[in-house]
């Protein structure tokens, strides 16, 4: 229980770091403005990283449950 407890805590704090992060690279560049096509390559960019993420671990999942990794093959295996 105690090293969930530290894995989670551990995890928000990198998180938080994260966050606090990109907010102020975001905030510092008040120079740098973005029109319409900016904001919406920004949007569409980065759904299209958390679909492709999601799709890609749904597949790992799929494919583990499916028994797909079970059996690895080896040219050195012999039948």
């Amino acid at each position: 229980m105690k090293k969930l407890i530290l894995l989670l805590v551990i995890l928000t704090l990198i998180l938080a770091a994260s966050i606090w992060g990109a907010s102020r690279v975001w905030l510092n560049s008040e120079d740098v403005e973005l029109g319409f096509h900016g904001y919406t390559a920004l949007i569409l960019g980065g759904t299209a990283s958390l679909l492709l993420g999601g799709g890609l671990m749904a597949l790992v999942f799929f494919s583990s449950r499916r028994g797909f990794d079970d059996k690895v093959f080896s040219a050195d295996d012999e039948d």
